[in-house]
């Protein structure tokens, strides 16, 4: 099963309202990500650095790349754009990252 890893960043003062809003994510927004193949979706912060590195498992029939043009995945967007680095179309600014090692 492939895996997926990226880092993204928060703006200052913003660690505790990311957090609330991840604890309660929404429940059309988890069925999205299921939906489009993704599971095992972990996110970790540096508090340090306000970077947040994420990573996933890929189902192989993933359409996760369809995701950006999810309504729900819109909304969640502009929902969580004043809380971290975002594009213009409240897309969270993403760097992918290459795995190195690997241990199962």
């Amino acid at each position: 099963m492939p895996r997926n890893a990226f880092k993204m960043k928060l703006k200052p003062g913003t660690i505790a309202e990311y957090k609330k809003r991840h604890d309660k994510i929404w429940p059309e927004l988890e069925r999205e990500l299921r939906a489009a193949g993704i599971s095992d979706y972990s996110i970790f912060l540096d508090e340090e650095t306000l970077t947040l590195f994420a990573v996933q498992k890929l189902s192989e029939t993933n359409t996760a790349s369809k995701l950006p043009a999810s309504p729900v995945v819109r909304k969640w967007w502009d929902y969580m754009a004043p809380l971290m680095e975002a594009h213009p179309d409240h897309s969270p600014v993403t760097t992918p990252l290459t795995e190195v090692f690997y241990l199962e």
